[in-house]
């Protein structure tokens, strides 16, 4: 049955042409006036093993039905992809919303259909776990490197507090321009905590060298500020325009 189908409707290879080094598939199918309604297909002859000819209505049910053009599985499981084109919105807060709809407008059996969010998204998921991990060993280890350098963890605690008020700056900005958090503004925060601390690093080396030359604590800070406030800003700035 399936090959008489198969050579009717949609036509098969019975032979070869060979032009050169290349070979063409000699495909053949019956006339469209043939296999243009149920009723006709159905008067496809079958061949017995003893030779006899079956009409193909008198062995299957054939009728016109609605339906997917292609089946594709999964792990043995039917599998349907719905593809969304996404911009100018978060992609988080449109997935908690689409989350939300479905939810309320959309029926179906949950034991036997699962909805799985795909491709950007679980790209975005998988970054952000990671991230998880990195970004706060990342902050140990700078914590770290920062009181073995000062030898006192109060300064270096002093320099770790410009994070907090550069990530907010950052929101501020993403806020500003319309833009999104997503895995490259992520990446860019981290490029953007890096330099708020050596920023905080040059500073303070600077005040720490003016005390031990025998500046008091608010002349120290002032000098200090005054002398490296320009070096501080050529280096956001490059880094800014390297972003």
């Amino acid at each position: 049955v399936t090959e008489l189908i198969e050579l009717a409707i949609g036509g098969a290879a019975v032979s070869q042409i060979y032009a050169g080094s290349k070979s063409y598939d000699v495909i053949c199918r019956f006339d469209e006036e043939s296999r243009n309604s149920p009723e006709k297909i159905g008067n496809l002859l079958l061949t017995s093993a003893s030779g006899a000819k079956i009409p193909l209505s008198q062995v299957c049910d054939i009728r016109m039905t609605t339906g997917a053009s292609t089946i594709t599985r999964e792990m043995n499981k039917r599998h349907l992809t719905v593809r969304v084109n996404l911009r100018g919105a978060d992609l988080t807060g449109f997935l908690n919303q689409a989350n939300k709809h479905i939810g309320q407008q959309v029926t179906y059996n949950r034991d036997t259909i699962r909805l799985k969010w795909a491709g950007q998204f679980e790209n975005q998921s998988r970054a952000y776990s990671r991230l998880g991990v990195i970004v706060p060993l990342a902050l140990g280890v700078m914590l770290l490197l920062l009181f073995g350098a000062c030898g006192k963890f109060r300064q270096a605690a002093l320099m770790m507090s410009v994070v907090p008020l550069a990530l907010f700056g950052g929101m501020l900005a993403l806020n500003i321009r319309g833009m999104t958090l997503n895995v490259s503004s992520a990446v860019g925060f981290i490029a953007l905590i890096g330099v708020a601390i050596q920023n905080g690093v040059i500073m303070l080396s600077q005040i720490n060298n003016l005390r031990e030359s025998g500046y008091e604590l608010k002349e120290a800070v002032i000098a200090g500020t005054r002398h490296r406030f320009r070096p501080v800003l050529m280096t956001a700035t490059v880094a800014v325009l390297g972003l």
